[in-house]
Order: C-alpha cells, then structure tokens, then sequence
C-alpha cells in the first residue's frame, strides 16, 4: 500500500469523511506534511511522522487548543492521535501590514492571559527534542534550568558548541536575575519563529507548531526576530499599542535568542553554537 493511501486511510479514521485526493506538501522540518483534500469539498493538513516521541503529536495538539483559547490565530484543529494531527488548510498568501498588525496584538493579548506560574504541568517538545517545562519559581530560575543549561549540555555532547562557548554562554546564567526585569509569567507559543508563522492569501498571518508554555513575553519577540519575520516592525507597534514592553527590551532580544540558538545547535550544528556564544558575551562582558 502507498504512503499517500496509508495517510488517507488514517485520515478518513479519524474524521470519519471520504478522502479524495491527496499530495504532499514541502517545507516541513520535522514532520512530513500531507494535503487532503475531502469529500465534503473542504481541505485539511496532515502532519505524521514515522517513529514519534511517545506524546509528540498530543503535545501540538494540546498546545494549539491552550493558544486558541486566548485568542492567538492558530488553524482549526480537526483531529489528533499518538501517529498525526490534522489541521484546517491555510491557503498561503503573501504577507501584509494590516495581518502584520493583527498578529502583533492578538500576541500582545494572548501574553496578557495570566499563567499560574513559569512552566506547564506537562512537558512537551522542541522540534523532536523534549522540552522541560516543570515549573519554577522565577523566570531566571526557569529560563537557565529549563531552557539554556539542558540544551547547552545537549549541543556540547553533541560536539556543536566547545568548550570556550560553552563557558560563556554559561557566565550567563548568574546575572540572568539582573538582566531581566520582573514581570508576570505570559502563555507563551514557544518557538515563534519565521517557519511558524503562515500568511493566508487574505494576508492574515496564522501560528503553527507551538512549544506552548508559560514564560517571559521577551521570548516570543525575540524568536520572531531571530530569523526574521515580514513586517516585523508593524506585529512589534501593534503589540505595543496593546501591550507596552519594558524598557530595554531590544537589548534582551540577544539573550532570549540564546535558548532558540542552543536548539538548534543541538539540532544541526552548522555555527549556531558559536553565534549564541557570541550574543552571550555581550552580557558577560557588560557585567
């Protein structure tokens, strides 16, 4: 049996519709990505992945549903399981002022829902690597134990960071309670970046793949810098307008785009070490 009729077939178990027709669609880092089309005329996005981590696709799910509810655009959930998710179609479109503004607030108002605390009470992923998310009583406390030091230790095992990076981005940890100002912890997505977000052909801008969390609002911001977002200028005015940010805020980009950069280091090597090594003596060298 093809791929493409294994995927139908799984498709039309879980929304219980006829699948006419399928193709695949490029661009995934992580899953492989499927379009159906279905019998009742509507389109939909299969995510699978041959051998997922026990919980991976639960832990989208769950994450898509926590964002939805304060508002954040994410695609319509139509189905979930242990082996996929299936998501509403996004036709893409080209970026837009006004989509740019309209997500610049709808973020600006999701990080105002207020978290019990920084963490979650379930873990979740990174990609395909687990992320921790037990909780923590401070941010700093959070963002060095759960976020930098584990994926720090993971791209030095690795080989992807050595020793002299190693040790600077570590100088960071004890003066993270000094670099950033205290605020309440926010719902965060948790890996906003440019690939994560998709403009629909109405120029609306929709989320995807969500490491969801509580934590800093910083670090959505700085994640959707990282790699450069489309109208990034008018998403950061609206979110002010909304949600004014701290002062010096730009500056703590860097630091916040440590945790991304150490991800993929882990992940695939290729100087991310090295670039997070040189961001983090910036704040090593300023104390």
């Amino acid at each position: 049996m093809s791929r493409a009729s294994v995927v139908s077939r799984r498709a039309e178990e879980l929304l219980g519709t006829p699948v006419v027709a399928t193709s695949p669609v490029a661009g995934g880092d992580v899953a492989r990505a499927t379009k159906l089309r279905l019998n009742d005329g509507s389109v939909a996005l299969m995510k699978t992945l041959p051998h997922p981590p026990q919980g991976f696709f639960p832990a989208e799910a769950r994450g898509l549903a926590w964002l939805a509810e304060v508002g954040l655009p994410v695609p319509d959930l139509l189905a979930a399981a242990e082996d996929c998710v299936i998501l509403r179609w996004i036709e893409p479109g080209k970026p837009s002022g006004e989509g740019a503004e309209a997500l610049g607030r709808a973020l600006a108002s999701a990080h105002r829902h207020p978290c019990d605390g920084y963490g979650l009470d379930t873990d979740g992923f990174i990609g395909t690597l687990p992320l921790p998310n037990r909780p923590a009583p401070t941010w700093p406390e959070f963002y060095a134990t759960r976020r930098l030091l584990p994926y720090l230790k993971l791209a030095h095992d690795r080989g992807a960071i050595d020793d002299d990076h190693a040790r600077t981005i570590e100088a960071v940890v004890p003066r993270l309670a000094d670099l950033v100002p205290d605020e309440p912890p926010a719902r965060l997505h948790g890996d906003l970046w440019n690939g994560n977000v998709i403009w629909g052909t109405d120029g609306r801008a929709w989320v995807i793949d969500p490491a969801a969390y509580c934590g800093h609002r910083e670090m959505d911001l700085a994640m959707l810098a990282l790699f450069g977002l489309p109208q990034l200028e008018r998403v950061i005015d609206a979110y002010e307008e909304t949600h004014p940010l701290g002062d010096g805020w730009e500056e703590r980009i860097a630091l916040h785009q440590l945790f991304p950069l150490l991800v993929h280091a882990a992940l695939f090597g290729q100087g991310y070490g090295a670039r997070a090594a040189t961001l983090a003596a910036r704040f090593v060298s300023s104390g």
